[in-house]
């Protein structure tokens, strides 16, 4: 109620000033223009009477001079006599003007408010914000709930061969569900398909099979793809992975991105924008998750408050690998027939070809993938990739020199 009665009385003593404006350049209060010129008219007559007892104006032309100003000053007078009196200058219109604009302001404010406001929410405190958050982080949807809310997924685009390695590979899980290695090239095949309950699923199975000996990458991963399966979504159950993580491995960078996430999602966003600021500071720059927190840290640091300062992070300096097929991944591809492993190889150069152009990435990625091209043979195409990326770093001599190995490697191919 008092929210009402300061916004009601602030904008009422608004539109009242605004309405004595205008009453008041309506009805003539103040001095009226008439009265500046009699003043004028007076000063002239004066300056006249000292021109003609010097000699500049002569007796007969000061006579005329006189009888003009004399008329102009009865006129003057009488317009200044009028003003006073009011009789001349009704105020009416102005009066209807101004309830008019009273009008207007209020009822254009409480209008405005009814859209673009929110009548009802109560004024919350910092205690009362964490409550609620704390509510909405104990009472959101589950997992299973948050994708049953999710309309069907489009259909994907896949190459004949593909699909056919991915439905033997299904089978051969299907018939040997204990197989580690087969499991973890489902989820990673399922999850380039945009199957991510299936691979979450096919993740979680690979990571049971390991019988405890389980690397955080993993349960990041299996996290990362339940999230993609809730279509952006934090569930409980991958928060609850993600906090395993960062029990065992307190500076993950994937774990500490989603967490972030979770963070705007349940209200917490200045939490959010902490655990993305030191993730920023301790980097490494062009690392996936950094490149994902730059892009989305200026919406969250709106959120939470903050002027926010870009963060640069720093470069990596321990040789971290970068994003590609693991030792399982590998060793399960040399069982394949050669058209198989064909298939499988073009997939992924594809997959990675497509992040590069609309994602972009760091130096060595973009070697890695002209290197790939040239393996597969096509030159040409790794030539096109190669003047792409010079483009992309024109003023960074090292990563000029990476791109330019990669290419040399195309190039001296027989």
């Amino acid at each position: 109620m008092a929210f009402w009665i300061l916004t009601g009385f602030a904008t009422l003593a608004m539109a009242g000033l605004l309405a004595l404006v205008v009453l008041r350049n309506r009805n003539g209060s103040g001095e009226p223009a008439a009265a500046y010129d009699l003043r004028v008219y007076r000063q002239q007559l004066k300056d006249l009477d000292r021109d003609v007892a010097r000699g500049i104006v002569a007796p007969e032309d000061a006579e005329r001079l006189r009888t003009e100003i004399a008329r102009r000053i009865l006129a003057a007078d009488a317009q200044v006599q009028a003003a006073e009196t009011g009789g001349a200058m009704p105020n009416g219109p102005a009066r209807l003007g101004a309830a008019l604009l009273v009008l207007v302001i209020g009822v254009g404010t409480a209008v405005l408010y009814q859209r673009l406001g929110a009548p009802g929410y109560e004024d919350l405190g910092l205690e009362r914000r964490v409550e609620l958050s704390r509510q909405l982080a104990a009472t959101r949807p589950t997992q299973s709930a948050a994708e049953a809310s999710l309309p069907p997924a489009p259909p994907v685009e896949v190459e004949p061969n593909y699909q056919k390695l991915v439905e033997e590979l299904r089978a051969a899980t299907a018939t040997r569900p204990d197989d580690p290695r087969g499991q973890n090239l489902l989820a990673e095949h399922e999850a380039r398909l945009g199957n991510f309950k299936a691979a979450y699923e096919a993740k979680a199975r690979y990571i049971e099979l390991q019988n405890g000996d389980i690397e955080m990458d993993d349960l990041v991963d299996q996290a990362e793809l339940m999230v993609m399966a809730a279509g952006g979504y934090v569930s409980p159950e991958a928060e609850e992975l993600l906090r395993q993580v960062l029990s065992v491995q307190g500076n993950n960078g994937r774990a500490r991105y989603y967490v972030g996430i979770l963070m705007g999602q349940i209200g917490r966003p200045d939490r959010g924008f902490q655990i993305w600021a030191e993730a920023l500071r301790e980097g490494p720059a062009g690392a996936p998750w950094i490149r994902a927190i730059e892009a989305q840290m200026e919406d969250m640091a709106a959120h939470a408050g903050v002027n926010y300062r870009p963060i640069t992070p720093p470069p990596a300096t321990d040789g971290t690998a970068l994003p590609g097929p693991d030792a399982a991944a590998v060793a399960a591809a040399q069982e394949m027939s050669t058209e198989d492993r064909q298939a499988m190889i073009e997939n992924m150069v594809s997959g990675l070809a497509a992040r590069l152009a609309t994602e972009g990435g760091s130096p060595e990625e973009w070697a890695r993938l002209i290197t790939a091209l040239g393996v597969l043979g096509r030159g040409e195409e790794a030539a096109k990739i190669y003047a792409e990326a010079q483009e992309k770093f024109t003023e960074d001599a090292s990563a000029q020199a990476t791109l330019r190995a990669a290419m040399d490697r195309v190039e001296a191919k027989p």
